[in-house]
């Protein structure tokens, strides 16, 4: 059975792209330097995207990056609509995105646990 994308996964892509690329070449603040897009995600009717984004750094560095995003995000938008054609430019709302942290600790509370049971090191091959 073929795959068939959306047409709302298709436009996500070509956001995350397109946004990444402009941060990359663009947008001077030097807060963004070390931002990177990780994830759109577009609403059905295509007014709004929420763009996650991945921060190197510590709380601060991270909300101030965030927050150079959101105070770039007309001029993004802007760039984005010339450059892609959608009939309708989504707004652009940018999030951190804390889904590597969350991992880390999943993997922490997996190898406590194990340590906690006697399991020690995990069998060869995974978990």
């Amino acid at each position: 059975m073929p795959h068939r994308y959306r047409r709302t996964d298709r436009v996500e892509e070509l956001l995350r792209q397109e946004i990444a690329r402009l941060i990359r070449e663009e947008v001077k603040d030097p807060r963004v330097g070390f931002a990177t897009i990780m994830h759109v995600d577009v609403s059905p009717d295509l007014s709004h995207a929420r763009v996650l984004v991945s921060v190197m750094g510590d709380e601060r560095e991270k909300a101030a990056t965030v927050d150079a995003l959101r105070r770039a995000s007309g001029f993004l938008r802007a760039r984005v609509g010339d450059d892609v054609s959608l009939k309708r430019m989504p707004e652009l709302h940018f999030e951190l995105d804390r889904s590597l942290e969350r991992a880390a600790r999943i993997d922490e509370i997996i190898d406590r646990t194990r340590e906690e049971e006697g399991g020690g090191e995990p069998p060869p091959g995974g978990a």
